[in-house]
């Protein structure tokens, strides 16, 4: 899961597929980052975090990281919040293999008519529910792809 700062929106897409595939018994390991690098190390924002634990998910523990170069072999999917995500993340790509393992996350919802997920850091904390609503959705799309992959 990829944003900007690994501080809002990432963060939240971690903790709330990581919660869903615990719950479907899938072995998946989840993880996020940012494309920046000022928030290396800092929780997720607290508006996040109060978010996340409104419906039983804690991302207090998480800490944000800027994505490597590295994670585009590791992982085998790296969904991205927003447009400008996937084009810096396609920056560092240095192959069409690592390329075609970049997806913007609500290009999982076929009924989304919006393509990104927008950032709420300078928004109240409705915005960080309408992120949460988003992401959530999407994620469920994500964890129902994967246990039909395991069937």
């Amino acid at each position: 899961m990829v944003c900007l700062g690994n501080i809002c929106r990432s963060p939240l897409a971690h903790g709330i597929l990581n919660h869903k595939v615990k719950k479907a018994n899938l072995k998946v390991v989840v993880d996020s980052a940012g494309t920046g690098s000022w928030h290396i190390g800092s929780p997720p924002d607290i508006r996040s975090i109060d978010t996340a634990k409104k419906y039983g998910i804690d991302i207090s523990n998480q800490k944000a990281r800027q994505i490597v170069r590295d994670d585009l072999d590791r992982f085998d999917i790296i969904y991205v919040m927003d447009n400008q995500n996937q084009k810096d993340v396609i920056g560092l790509c240095s192959n069409e293999k690592q390329k075609n393992k970049i997806k913007l996350i609500l290009d999982q919802l076929s009924n989304q008519s919006i393509k990104s997920v927008p950032d709420p850091y300078y928004d109240e904390i409705d915005g960080f529910e309408y992120v949460y609503n988003l992401i959530n959705e999407a994620c469920q799309e994500i964890t129902n792809k994967l246990k039909n992959d395991e069937q």
